[in-house]
């Protein structure tokens, strides 16, 4: 099926409908005149969740203090629903845990066989562990690493050594529709991120509309690479939507419809496939660029041999510091890179299974009921997980007294706060509230799944914990209720709770995506 650059302009439109006939300042239920409704924070939640975006759907809701760990309030706490990206929660405090905070990846280049002068007489490899923030200027250095070794020539070949984890590429039960679409890249311990949001195993596609209608648009991909092909049957005028899509089992990427003459670039993101290989194509690409030339040609998936002779390193960001593209930007590349690599750090094999099943018995010390958890990836893209309001707020209590604890807390994103890199996917939302700067969550979006677990400070400086997993509604976007009872938490106090009216969440709803996944909106 064709998707076209703006295809979820459509999604945009509901929220702005709703935004339209919701009032546009937090209210009490009754009205903007009325006077508010003292309330305790059952009924008040619990009006929240009567509201009709919500009927027919299933709720869990938990709130606790974050102190003493007191249950406040719950609401089907035990329902496994499906959290989506909130998800994330349970992988990046795991992975903090068994990892631990200073964790990096490596992205090694050797070699084997004899030097005779300036030439290599065997083959050159590239050896990755996981790193997702790998760009393109990485494997330049990389390259020029091997160049300032004085070697010119390699007789063999250049093998990229992806063995670190299985062949297993996409998540279990991911979408197919989904699979051209960044945020389902393959996951491979060798890859390229076009970006420093560190989109790992995608292509940034940019067409611009030719000089003339008639003509062809022009397209370039970043990073710049013959590893994906552009089929570009486009053209500047008028008469349908802009379509980028990759085919099935191709790195072809079909650039159709039209774009108008005048129009400001169109840009998608376009996952590719296999990208042990995209890695391996940047990497000889910049080996040229360095004077380096491999007479062989590139293999894929052999380990690199025990004896082979180190040339060049690179080493990433420590985990605290990935956290925050992770966890802000909702990155499930990102969540998926380190399921695997806890997997072979704690079992020495790099699958879902492996790291799956740390992740759950590291939850089960630190108190979590992982009995009734289903865990199939560490994203949350996969809608076979499912996890209860209960669980979530149990994983909020415990990690509060873990050592690494203010690293993590401090990569959920912020209400309100306009940086990308603090806000992330709560920037837009909440805003002119108490919850503004205050609250502090994970979001989840899938198509009828939504959920926002965190921290919020009430009236009276006591910090709360939420857990909101809202499921099986019609509605383009419930994220209004979830935020209706944040603020309302957020204004509570003294043991009375004034009830909000939910309000259109501006920017915040994309229904059934994570703001952040919508690139051209960079929410």
């Amino acid at each position: 099926m064709k998707r076209p650059v703006n295809r979820r302009a459509r999604a945009w439109a509901w929220p702005l409908v709703i935004g339209l006939i919701c009032t546009l300042t937090w209210s009490s239920p009754a009205g903007a005149d009325a006077p508010r409704e003292k309330a305790g924070v059952g009924e008040a939640v619990d009006r929240i969740l009567a509201d009709p975006l919500l009927r027919g759907g299933a709720a869990g809701v938990v709130v606790a203090d974050a102190a003493s760990g007191d249950v406040l309030y719950q609401h089907r706490a035990d329902d496994r629903l499906m959290p989506a990206s909130s998800t994330k929660l349970f992988t990046s405090a795991a992975a903090m845990g068994l990892l631990g905070p200073d964790h990096t990846f490596r992205t090694d280049v050797s070699a084997d066989g004899t030097r005779h002068g300036r030439t290599l007489r065997g083959d050159l490899y590239l050896r990755g562990t996981g790193d997702p923030t790998m760009l393109a200027g990485d494997y330049d250095r990389l390259a020029k690493g091997v160049a300032d070794a004085g070697i010119t020539r390699v007789t063999g070949r250049l093998i990229a050594d992806d063995t670190r984890f299985d062949a297993q590429r996409a998540g279990r039960s991911w979408a197919a529709d989904d699979e051209s679409s960044y945020y389902a890249a393959q996951i491979s311990p060798l890859t390229v991120a076009p970006d420093t949001d560190y989109d790992a195993g995608s292509v940034i596609v940019e067409v611009a509309p030719g000089a003339a209608a008639g003509e062809r648009p022009k397209v370039t991909v970043t990073p710049g690479t013959r590893y994906v092909r552009i089929d570009n049957r486009a053209t500047t005028g008028s008469g349908g939507g802009l379509t980028v899509e990759r085919g099935h089992g191709t790195n072809t990427i079909t650039v159709g419809g039209a774009i108008a003459p005048g129009a400001p670039t169109a840009k998608e993101w376009v996952s590719v496939w296999e990208p042990t290989g995209y890695a391996a194509a940047v990497f000889a690409d910049a080996l040229g660029k360095h004077g380096v030339r491999v007479d062989g040609t590139t293999r894929l998936g052999k380990a690199t041999p025990p004896d082979a002779r180190p040339l060049a390193s690179h080493r990433s960001m420590p985990l605290k510091k990935l956290l925050i593209p992770f966890m802000k930007l909702s990155n499930n590349i990102h969540a998926e890179v380190l399921t695997k690599a806890i997997g072979y750090e704690t079992a020495g094999r790099g699958t879902w299974d492996a790291g799956l099943a740390a992740i759950a018995d590291w939850l089960k010390k630190l108190g979590v009921d992982t009995g009734s958890v289903r865990q199939v990836d560490g994203s949350g893209l996969s809608r076979m997980d499912t996890i209860a309001a209960g669980q979530l707020t149990e994983l909020l209590l415990a990690v509060r007294h873990q050592p690494w604890y203010v690293d993590w807390y401090g990569s959920l994103p912020v209400a309100c706060a306009p940086d990308r890199l603090v806000g992330g996917t709560l920037r837009s939302r909440m805003c002119g509230t108490p919850a503004a700067g205050n609250a502090r969550g994970k979001t989840g979006s899938l198509t009828g799944a939504s959920a926002l677990s965190g921290y919020v400070t009430d009236a009276d400086g006591r910090e709360l914990v939420y857990s909101i997993v809202l499921n099986n509604y019609l509605a383009p976007s419930v994220k209004s209720l979830e935020d209706a009872i944040v603020v309302t938490l957020a204004r509570s106090g003294e043991g009375r709770t004034e009830a909000v009216r939910p309000r259109a969440v501006r920017g915040g709803s994309t229904a059934g995506l994570e703001c952040s996944w919508v690139k051209p909106r960079r929410c």
